[in-house]
């Protein structure tokens, strides 16, 4: 029996996105439901709000900007809130005080996957964000959720004080950008089938099946 070619499977996404956090779990999900079809899942940068400066600004100035208020956020976090805790998430949007950019964060999970720990660094950090409250601008906080993965906290801290990457994450979220990419989580199936949305895990599992099964029989021809 011949070895079936592992699917790639590029998650574009951004940690701060909170759709993103839920549709993690549902591509997880999604796996789990075809644990026969060989799978590479890469966790792409993307930049929700690209406006936001790197030291990040406050939560109160950043919902004003982008939704007008804080008061009107509250609906629109409501449903959201009640998404994420059908997966078994919490989301706590009273929590967060301070919207990072997300450039630090993305890096950290591209150091992470040299290690393996990609989707552990992505979790910790989104969970840091959505559940606790953590601010992401905090070197410290970042430091630890290395540390918390497996990566080594100082040798992290000393990258994170230079340039190391800002450039080619930057130039990854800019490549998703000018392929049509604006709204996240989008998944990209063997580089050539694009699903935009946190969709449900049966619907991403037939397409991880249908995609595996096409890639596999070109790949026999």
């Amino acid at each position: 029996m011949s070895t079936l070619k592992p699917l790639q499977i590029d998650v574009v996404s951004d940690v701060v996105c909170p759709w993103c956090y839920i549709g993690k779990h549902r591509i997880e999900s999604a796996l789990a439901l075809v644990p026969d079809v060989p799978v590479k899942l890469n966790f792409r940068p993307f930049f929700l709000n690209p406006w936001v400066p790197r030291e990040g600004i406050s939560r109160e100035a950043y919902l004003t900007q982008k939704f007008g208020s804080v008061e009107a956020y509250k609906g629109i976090a409501g449903r959201v809130v009640a998404a994420a805790s059908e997966e078994g998430l919490v989301y706590k949007p009273e929590l967060v005080a301070r919207q990072p950019n997300t450039t630090d964060c993305h890096r950290l999970i591209l150091w992470a996957e040299a290690i393996g720990k990609a989707p552990e660094m992505k979790q910790r950090l989104m969970e840091l964000y959505f559940r606790d409250g953590g601010d992401l601008t905090d070197v410290n906080v970042l430091v630890q959720a290395a540390a918390d993965v497996g990566l080594d906290a100082e040798d992290v801290r000393k990258r994170l004080a230079t340039d190391e990457d800002v450039a080619r994450v930057s130039a990854d979220a800019q490549e998703a950008a000018e392929k049509g990419i604006s709204g996240v989580p989008t998944y990209v199936f063997a580089q050539k089938y694009a699903v935009s949305g946190a969709q449900d895990p049966n619907l991403l599992a037939r397409a991880i099946r249908q995609v595996s099964e096409e890639i596999n029989a070109q790949a026999a021809e």
